[in-house]
């Protein structure tokens, strides 16, 4: 006993070098983690460009590489003290528990990996009305795992991040105006140019219109009952009423303006043929076959 106690003496002594450099080593690696993860927190406040939604990516980024630096800082004092196989050990452990839960969360992986991504392209932000995977909105919440998007009419929709990574996004409110198209037609009867002035002037006296673009008509094509065309102007778009409110007032202000300028509107015209060989009138079929029954 006293000899086995002696060599444990012995190696402590020995050992006690590579301790204290190893114990360095660790507090040298803390020092070192905590300037890393602060950082990495302000590059990736300047990439995101301080978004709000993507304050909890830097976070969670910035924590992940203080823990990296912090582990290989852990890892290299074990060498130091001449443990490399537990050094081995453990990041074999490592990497096969890493693969094993990688295959378990893939989808949950694959979903926080797009809330970084969306995090760091910043497509939009909490607020705005965007259109993905068949759902259009107002989004309110953006999270590393999924995207909340309120519906107008009313629901709430949770959309994977994935999907919303992978799917086009509409987004209505970057450029804060949108155009509004609003189709009509007038009849095969009525003056083409004087109909165009008047539906032109109609729109341009709208007081929700944005005056920075031109008002534009544009005739598309012979309908079944009349020349159809589309009124194109702009409106300042940042919720989805400034939209309707705009194209309800046009529909107004156009039909007022052919009203009094005695332009018709026409509605869908059907002509009912009741000839076997066609070209007989109803009134004529229906004189005949009085006639008949006399």
């Amino acid at each position: 006993m006293v000899d086995k106690v002696e060599g444990w003496g012995r190696d402590i002594v020995l050992l006690l070098p590579n301790l204290v450099i190893a114990i360095l080593i660790v507090i040298a690696a803390a020092f070192v983690a905590r300037v890393v993860r602060g950082g990495v927190r302000k590059v990736m406040e300047r990439v995101t460009n301080h978004a709000p939604q993507a304050k909890n990516v830097a976070n969670l980024i910035a924590t992940l590489a203080y823990v990296v630096v912090l582990a290989a800082g852990t890892f290299i004092a074990l060498g130091t003290l001449g443990a490399d196989d537990v050094v081995t050990t453990l990041l074999a452990g490592a990497g096969v528990v890493g693969l094993a839960l990688g295959f378990a969360f893939q989808d949950i992986a694959s979903n926080f990996i797009a809330g970084v991504l969306m995090a760091v392209r910043n497509p939009f932000v909490v607020g705005q009305i965007v259109e993905t995977n068949g759902y259009m909105g107002t989004v309110k919440e953006l999270t590393l795992r999924s995207t909340l998007i309120e519906t107008f009419q009313g629901q709430t929709v949770i959309i994977p991040n994935a999907k919303v990574f992978q799917e086009p996004i509409v987004n209505f409110s970057a450029t804060r105006h949108r155009r509004v198209d609003l189709g009509c037609g007038v009849g095969y009867g009525d003056d083409l140019e004087k109909a165009e002035r008047v539906a032109l002037e109609a729109i341009e006296g709208l007081d929700v219109r944005n005056t920075s673009r031109p008002v534009q008509l544009y005739y598309n094509e012979f309908g079944d009952s009349s020349i159809n065309f589309t009124l194109r102007f702009w409106v300042d778009f940042s919720k989805q009423t400034d939209f309707l409110d705009a194209q309800s007032q046009a529909i107004k202000a156009l039909k007022v303006a052919f009203d009094q300028n005695e332009i018709t509107i026409p509605f869908p015209i059907r002509t009912l043929d009741f000839g076997p060989n066609g070209g007989v009138a109803l009134s004529e079929m229906q004189l005949n076959t009085s006639r008949g029954d006399a």
